[in-house]
């Protein structure tokens, strides 16, 4: 037996958060990223008093950045309330029980932890901040509770990232400074010097591809790690078709200019969801998605024109339905 999921929340109910949301941060943010632009382009004056009075208003803006980034999630807080309470299982809604002094105080003491680290708490900062929306996200009185650790995020960030990624730079640098020393050597032009740049950057290109991949993997793996009412809910996946998958699905997006990328997403939401298990002891549940290539492609184009059309004011409407005509879809299969 399968049971579908769907999603009540209207655009009505979030258009005035959307406002809010456009006013005192998309509008803000954009003007300050602007001045710290401007203040990067222009040459500094003569003197020390010039020099420090350019550093310091770098610095003033780069901190109303920071403020302004901690608003953005203090109305991303009512945004994923509203969101969690929309969504229905068994004609019972999702209840939500945070509240925001208790993720504020949260957010910003995770936030002041990661600047000091200079970012190495950050892998904690997203566990935590996972933690809080999943423990007070609940349906029939029983709650969520995620599993992962922040230890093995750090390891994922690490081993499926940063490592890759300073190899990868160390390549591309020896190969850019083997080309200079050749050219200096022999003081001139090397036609096959042009051949080694677009290998350069075919390779940068396909290994920054395959790095995010990677990534991209096995941090939605870490994510999907939660227990409810005694359930175990994981992937069940192997890592080479996942990634051969998740590379079929961002080639084509790739080559379509993205015009395929919507469908894209569905494929690989489906595979995934089709993967999803909750186990606990004598039973087991398997998640899925219907699956509509054609419908969805239209479905969704359509939500993204519309949102285009109008600027983003209509994306309350565009995200609710979306969220629904996907939700509607999914089901848990007993």
């Amino acid at each position: 037996m399968k049971n579908y999921f769907k999603f009540n929340l209207t655009g009505k109910k979030l258009i005035p958060l959307w406002l809010l949301f456009i006013l005192l941060y998309i509008i803000p943010y954009s003007v300050v990223q602007n001045q710290i632009q401007e203040l990067s382009n222009i040459q500094q004056g003569n003197g020390i008093i010039s020099h420090f009075l350019q550093i310091g208003n770098v610095f003033s803006l780069k901190v109303l950045s920071l403020i302004l980034f901690v608003l953005e999630y203090a109305i991303l807080f009512y945004f994923y309330k509203m969101a969690i309470e929309a969504v229905e299982f068994k004609e019972k809604v999702f209840t939500f029980s945070g509240k925001f002094e208790s993720f504020m105080s949260l957010f910003i003491s995770n936030l002041l932890f990661t600047i000091i680290t200079i970012g190495i708490y950050s892998p904690w900062f997203l566990t935590n901040m996972y933690k809080f929306f999943a423990t007070n996200s609940k349906h029939e009185g029983h709650k969520l509770d995620f599993k992962g650790k922040g230890s093995d995020l750090l390891v994922i960030i690490l081993v499926s990232f940063i490592i890759p990624l300073m190899v990868f730079s160390a390549i591309v640098m020896i190969g850019a400074i083997i080309g200079g020393i050749m050219k200096i050597l022999l003081q001139q032009e090397i036609p096959e010097m042009s051949g080694l740049v677009i290998g350069l950057i075919c390779f940068a290109i396909v290994s920054i591809i395959l790095i995010s991949i990677n990534f991209t993997y096995h941090f939605y793996k870490w994510c999907v790690n939660l227990s409810f009412k005694g359930y175990e809910i994981k992937f069940e996946t192997e890592f080479w078709p996942s990634v051969q998958q998740i590379l079929i699905q961002v080639v084509l997006s790739i080559i379509s200019f993205g015009i395929y990328a919507p469908v894209a997403s569905l494929r690989l939401y489906q595979y995934f969801a089709e993967r999803t298990v909750a186990r606990k002891e004598g039973s087991v549940k398997k998640f899925g998605y219907n699956l509509a290539s054609g419908d969805d492609f239209l479905t969704i184009w359509g939500q993204i024109l519309l949102c285009i059309v109008t600027l983003g004011i209509y994306f309350p409407w565009a995200y609710c339905k979306i969220c629904n005509y996907v939700l509607c879809k999914t089901y848990v299969e007993e």
